[in-house]
């Protein structure tokens, strides 16, 4: 019989992204794991991945306190997930529009803004300013 090694156990969870939360958008999936990823400790974030509908959690058993931690701030994202700014590609994604017409919509007022987000951008001094839209407003 062979010999488990501890360190060949894995510690996992998994959280379902309703359709509430992706409002029927993978590229809003995309964008909620980045959200999650955006508030975990650096050693955490290669840890996540988004499968299909699901953000899945794996680290080894080694890890259990990290993992619990980790398991945590996930757990706080996900319940704020459906009520999440929606960026502007999530919006061209769940609309199906594009770019100008975004521009367009928000300009004659079709398509409400919940305000701005600036973020600086990876690796660049340069920070960027767009719209963010309130995903109450894209359910009704």
């Amino acid at each position: 019989m062979a010999k488990c090694d501890k360190s060949d156990i894995e510690l996992i969870r998994t959280w379902t992204l309703s359709p509430a939360m992706t409002l029927g958008s993978s590229v809003r999936a995309k964008g909620i794991l980045q959200e999650v990823q955006a508030r975990l400790p650096t050693v955490s974030k290669k840890s996540i991945i988004l499968e299909g509908n699901e953000v899945i959690l794996a680290m080894p058993a080694t890890e259990k306190s990290t993992f619990n931690i980790t398991a945590g701030i996930i757990c706080a994202v996900m319940a704020e997930a459906e009520n999440l700014p929606v960026i502007p590609r999530e919006i061209q994604d769940i609309l199906v529009i594009k770019t100008s017409e975004r521009h367009r919509w928000l300009a004659d007022g079709r398509l409400p803004s919940a305000g701005t987000r600036t973020v600086r951008l990876n690796g660049r001094a340069r920070q960027i300013t767009f719209h963010v839209f309130d995903p109450n407003v894209i359910k009704h």
